[in-house]
């Protein structure tokens, strides 16, 4: 089965829009931060607020597809429904201009809050989207290649959303008002209805799962919820850990450079994009499993795509005119993710480990180093989590059958860990709880689960007749 190139492209421009909101949300939580005058954690309500609306918008689900008699996707469509979510998130962003012009942080969080609510529609369609249309053995990696454009949004949006608010982008700048926040959501709410269109009008399939179609376990157990699927319910706690250790880490960095680096708000924008650019980085390097080409063009591009991704983060920088030379040691911090995804050889539960036990180790060195040193191990842990948002979400849905988009849904609903473990990791970064540095432990504990999921997926998978291996190995 081959990907559909035209429809595929379509589907992964939204990736790119959740990418450049949720890491621009890093700007703005220093920038409210100061302006306002709030504590670390009351400015991780920002973080709360976006990605609580995920949860509820999983449940809005739910409950009608329970009301509907049937799943609401299948009813309405998913291209319909990306095109519904995305007119959502525009009128969300409509409420940035009264935010701002009355510089008011709950209209601001409202906003966010209701451009999420359309991210999460969307996200329940695009997911199983891209891991349908293509070679089933490929689906972790499509879904990585599609992860890859969400990082460019990633990568672009703190350097976009830094130049509107504060005229420059890595100078040192004092805040005079926080009107100028208002003009680049304006214009994402307007690019929102544009492309809400185009999928209208586009090739997209509007129904990827019959209703009669279910899934067959072994044991002859008639499964009436994707509940019943342990894969699943691990899974759950994985993505809330997995986009908790990810959000908590990026918007508790600028916070922390400036304690212990003097680098100020206004500064932290390249610091901030080189974290999400370094999941692009790592997004990237997956991807290249996902082409259809020979085994040796493919390990070729393993080495050739992640700098390829490095390059477009410093052709973005300099466009941005930030300092490049502090950058250029990173390029060996690459090296090692490339190991660990040679290492992984397509499997997503090994991959789940590997990068999990890198993960660990990026954040203690940040924890034990000082300098820049620190800052690029923290940075680094963008790379290590780059795939496991595919990992996750793959070994999660498969087997379900029907029960798939009910599950995709559950695993959506679960992206409000990037709310509460970042305001966790804020709370604790407090200087009478344990500090900003020795808060950074909370995510080893995130990594230590998901560790022990990308083991426990695979013996349950197992367990149902499904071999990962055997899925995977002509992926790579």
């Amino acid at each position: 089965m081959h990907t559909n190139r035209s429809a595929f492209v379509t589907l992964i421009s939204v990736f790119f829009f959740w990418g450049f909101v949720a890491a621009s949300n890093d700007i703005l939580i220093p920038v409210f931060k100061e302006k306002l005058h709030l504590e670390q954690w009351q400015s991780q309500l920002i973080s709360v607020a976006f990605y609580l609306a995920y949860t509820v918008g999983s449940i809005i689900y739910i409950l009608l597809s329970k009301l509907n008699g049937g799943d609401i996707l299948n009813r309405l469509g998913y291209k319909n429904g990306i095109a519904l979510g995305l007119s959502i998130s525009a009128v969300g962003t409509l409420l940035f201009y009264p935010a701002a012009e009355l510089v008011s942080f709950n209209l601001m969080i409202t906003g966010l809050f209701i451009v999420a609510l359309g991210f999460s529609l969307q996200q329940t369609a695009a997911n199983p989207l891209a891991i349908v249309m293509g070679n089933p053995k490929q689906a972790s990696q499509r879904l990585s290649m599609a992860g890859g454009i969400n990082n460019v949004g990633t990568t672009i949006g703190p350097l976009v959303v830094s130049f509107a608010i504060f005229g420059s982008v890595g100078d040192s700048l004092k805040l005079d008002s926080i009107s100028s926040v208002k003009v680049p959501y304006l214009i994402l709410g307007a690019a929102f209805l544009v492309v809400a269109v185009i999928f209208k009008f586009s090739s997209l399939p509007n129904q990827i799962f019959n209703e009669e179609e279910g899934a067959k376990p072994n044991d002859g157990e008639s499964r009436g919820s994707s509940l019943k699927y342990p894969q699943l319910v691990l899974g759950m706690i994985a993505i809330f850990l997995y986009v908790g250790v990810e959000v908590a880490t990026a918007s508790n960095l600028p916070e922390y450079m400036k304690q212990y680096i003097n680098i100020e708000t206004s500064q932290a924008a390249p610091y901030i994009s080189l974290f999400w650019a370094s999941l692009m980085i790592g997004r990237w390097t997956s991807s290249a499993g996902a082409f259809e080409t020979s085994s040796g063009l493919k390990k070729s591009l393993r080495f050739v795509m992640p700098y390829l991704a490095f390059g477009v983060f410093l052709l973005v920088n300099a466009i941005a005119k930030s300092n490049l030379a502090v950058f250029y040691p990173y390029s060996f911090v690459i090296l090692i993710l490339i190991l660990a995804d040679i290492l992984s050889k397509g499997n997503p539960a090994r991959q789940l480990v590997i990068f999990s036990f890198c993960g660990i180790a990026a954040l203690i060195t940040g924890m034990m180093t000082n300098g820049l040193m620190s800052v690029y191990a923290f940075i680094s842990v963008g790379l290590f989590c780059s795939t496991l948002w595919p990992c996750i979400f793959t070994l999660a849905i498969t087997g379900l059958g029907k029960y798939t988009n009910q599950g995709s849904s559950y695993l959506i609903m679960m992206i409000m860990g990037g709310g509460i473990v970042s305001w966790l990791q804020g709370w604790l970064a407090g200087p009478e709880i344990i500090g900003i540095k020795a808060s950074y432990w909370v995510g080893v504990f995130c990594f230590a689960y998901l560790a022990f999921y990308g083991w426990k997926s695979s013996v349950i998978l197992r367990s149902q007749g499904i071999e990962l291996d055997a899925a995977n190995e002509t992926s790579h």
